[in-house]
């Protein structure tokens, strides 16, 4: 075996390792011959690429029968570029390397439109990935590869992100026993972890009976497979408030909860795997179903200090912010094919003497 080594690598920009749009990854691939080695061609392959795989089993019932099953996959793809570091050559003209280690600089530049970010359940995976191809006459091809950790800038551009929001709800008691209104207000839809989410809530309650609210802060995996979905859900943080007795008239609630720090951020912008936020308020009224309120909550990646949220514009009762609402997927929808390749910018940084470097 002629090469001992085959590897890429690339150099990390910050202290986390992560890159976003537009970002620029400088690396090399790295060969390691043990003698003199004949060489047809050498690339570099960067692309990013989403996809979903389950089964779900069936039986009668509700009983689950593991065989009887059904299997959902689906991918997409949404960029792949590719840099001829040594071009494919005939078979009487192929590249000569000498024996030791030889370095290729590489640099490739994130495109600049909307991409999800890095993320891995067993169910799906979002994938950013370098990779090498090194092909010689009659052996096969070798190939080397690394994933690096991306975070999309695309979460931070959803309109009014920033500015309050606030829903309401009125729910009429059975057997003419009342009335029962919640409101409910945050300062912003988008937080990063580590922040404090502020919740006000009023309460009035104009019945005969008791009533008593719960803040729920959960997270939704959605995996769609094109004729299922797979949702998976989680809460985070749970609180309880007092109660409110019957014919208590209007109390106004606050809570503040500090979102973990190792929350990933939210994924919107992949048709195939979503992760969402919701921060959900319940009114348990004594002896009648309980009124439910849910607002979107967005996790905004934590980038640089060009990328912070800009300050809270304020907050009064009397605001009702212009909420934004992502379309919380209730059934299968259909997938749209991603937009065309972007082209990306893409350097050879070959040393001016020759194209490696023999140690």
């Amino acid at each position: 075996m002629t090469i001992k080594n085959f590897q890429i690598e690339y150099d990390a920009i910050n202290s986390k390792n992560i890159f976003t749009n537009g970002d620029t990854i400088n690396g090399r691939i790295i060969l390691e011959a043990s003698k003199e080695t004949r060489i047809q061609s050498l690339a570099f392959i960067a692309k990013g690429k989403a996809r979903v795989q389950f089964s779900e089993h069936y039986g009668l019932l509700g009983k689950v029968n593991p065989e009887i099953s059904e299997d959902y996959s689906y991918k997409q793809k949404y960029y792949r570029m590719k840099q001829h570091i040594l071009k494919e050559t005939r078979q009487n003209e192929r590249e000569i390397i000498g024996k030791g280690r030889h370095v290729f600089p590489f640099s490739f530049r994130i495109p600049e439109r909307r991409l999800p970010s890095s993320f891995s359940s067993i169910f799906g995976q979002i994938i950013h990935t370098l990779k090498a191809t090194l092909k010689q006459s009659m052996v096969p091809a070798k190939k080397a590869k690394t994933h690096f950790t991306f975070v999309s800038k695309a979460e931070m551009n959803l309109p009014g992100i920033t500015v309050p929001q606030h829903k309401s709800k009125e729910r009429n008691i059975a057997l003419s026993s009342g009335i029962v209104l919640l409101d409910v207000y945050t300062r912003q839809m988008g937080y990063k972890a580590g922040d404090d989410l502020r919740v006000t809530t009023k309460i009035t309650n104009l019945s005969n009976r008791s009533v008593n609210a719960r803040f729920v802060l959960d997270k939704k995996k959605t995996y769609n497979g094109g004729d299922y979905l797979k949702v998976e859900k989680h809460n985070i943080l749970q609180e309880k408030a007092g109660a409110v007795k019957s014919w208590g008239g209007t109390e106004v609630v606050t809570k503040v909860f500090t979102i973990p720090r190792d929350l990933p951020p939210s994924i919107l912008v992949c048709p195939i795997i979503k992760l969402e936020y919701r921060l959900k308020v319940y009114l348990d009224i004594t002896f009648a179903s309980k009124m439910v309120l849910k607002l979107p909550i967005v996790i905004l990646p934590e980038l640089s200090d060009e990328n912070l949220l800009p300050p809270s514009s304020g907050f009064r009762y009397e605001e009702i912010g212009t909420s934004y609402d992502p379309a919380w997927i209730t059934g299968p929808q259909p997938i749209d094919p991603p937009p065309p390749y972007e082209a990306a910018a893409l350097y050879p940084l070959f040393p001016s003497s020759d194209y490696t470097t023999a140690f």
